[in-house]
């Protein structure tokens, strides 16, 4: 570990009871997206108590903060945390669990906010080390869109914040690997989230009388089985891409065959002409209903695009895990398909975000999104540590060019 590595860490591990405090509070008071105007002014109050930080809120119909600190010129770049909550009840017997009913941190947005302003408060002490500028980003609203289908990360971008910004960085909290292990990956590593939302109409009529009316329950049949097969005969089994109904919503009698049906469900992929040709074969599964004498409407709505981890950024993150820690694991494999509105910003600027194994030591692993969520905080010192180390290792590399 070198000298700047050092400092990071051991200012990193001075404030490790305060990173548990802030996380336990972010915890015990959750708020759901676009609505986290608490966790806001909490930010916003830590933030204007570090000096040299200067304070903004980009937007004031929401709620993102953002916090500079600058010392000379230089590159800039930014660290990213979401602080949005999800509509769980919590089942988790611990005294920072949630105070909000219905409402659960169960996506380690409390960890990733208080490890952020952890960074802040750690590199204000150290702001002799770099040149340049890096910016703190408190982003509401990753979990889901707004009636624009938008997105906290849109409206950062669509305010400007990240227009001077160079790179970005972030990391998400991972309950399969344990303390001590990471996940990087190049490239396409979360995916495309598109969702459709269709209607099969028929006749209805008597359920004792099915052949003197047109069912759409029976043309649903058709249309499930296309959409199921899309993944393994429309598309190559070595590419990336899910096809998932989870809506279905027809009928209200034992006797009486429905008018319509409506279903709703996902479509994941990870790269362009992938995405193009899923949503183009997920109509074609709707249209066999004209053929069984029915009528259909599909409509596609694309959320957030795939995460692409830039390949640079992504070894300063590699070199400051082993620089910081020598014996960490470090797997490189993508994340899955589940979706992350950071990838509007990784679209924009060069950027990366790392998985930090957070699995609590002799338990099952506690599943993202789920009511027993929950987190080993020990994690949060390295978290902490290793966003500092790489946003000062890319400034100090870019500044010599």
């Amino acid at each position: 570990m070198n000298e700047i590595e050092n400092l990071i860490f051991d200012e990193a591990k001075k404030i490790g009871s305060l990173l548990i405090k802030w996380r336990r509070h972010f915890h015990e008071y959750p708020e759901l997206s676009f609505k986290e105007w608490k966790t806001a002014l909490f930010v916003e109050e830590q933030l204007k108590s570090i000096p040299g930080m200067t304070v903004s809120r980009p937007n004031a119909i929401i709620p993102n903060v953002v916090g500079k600190l600058a010392n000379g010129t230089g590159p800039t770049i930014a660290i990213r945390a979401d602080m949005d909550a999800l509509p769980i009840q919590e089942e988790n017997d611990v005294v920072y669990a949630s105070k909000h009913r219905g409402i659960m941190h169960a996506c380690g947005h409390d960890a990733h906010t208080a490890i952020v302003l952890g960074v802040a408060k750690v590199i204000a002490q150290l702001q002799d080390h770099f040149q340049g500028t890096i910016v703190f980003l408190f982003q509401s609203a990753e979990e889901t869109t707004d009636e624009q289908n938008k997105s906290g990360a849109c409206y950062l971008l669509e305010d400007g914040v990240l227009d001077d910004v160079d790179a970005a960085i972030a990391l998400h909290m991972c309950p399969w690997l344990p303390v001590g292990h990471m996940q990087v990956h190049d490239g396409s590593s979360m995916a495309n989230v598109d969702v459709f939302e269709g209607t099969i109409r028929g006749s209805g009529g008597h359920g004792a009388y099915p052949h003197e009316g047109s069912d759409p329950i029976w043309m649903l049949q058709y249309v499930l089985s296309y959409l199921y097969s899309i993944p393994s005969r429309k598309i190559s089994p070595l590419e990336k891409a899910v096809v998932s109904v989870g809506e279905i919503q027809a009928g209200t009698s034992d006797n009486i065959i429905p008018t319509k049906v409506k279903l709703r469900g996902t479509i994941r992929s990870y790269e362009h002409d992938i995405r193009k040709c899923l949503t183009e074969e997920v109509t074609k599964a709707f249209a066999l209903v004209a053929a069984l004498g029915g009528e259909y409407d599909v409509h596609i709505t694309r959320n957030e695009p795939a995460l692409q981890n830039d390949t640079r950024v992504n070894q300063l993150i590699v070199s400051s895990i082993h620089d910081l820690f020598p014996q960490a694991h470090i797997h490189h494999k993508p994340f899955g398909l589940g979706g992350e509105d950071f990838g509007y910003i990784s679209g924009r600027i060069p950027s990366s975000m790392f998985f930090l194994g957070c699995q609590r030591e002799n338990e099952k692993k506690r599943e993202l999104h789920t009511p027993q969520f929950d987190i080993d905080e020990q994690c949060l010192v390295q978290g902490t540590s290793i966003l500092a180390a790489t946003a000062f290792r890319y400034l100090n590399e870019e500044g010599e060019k």
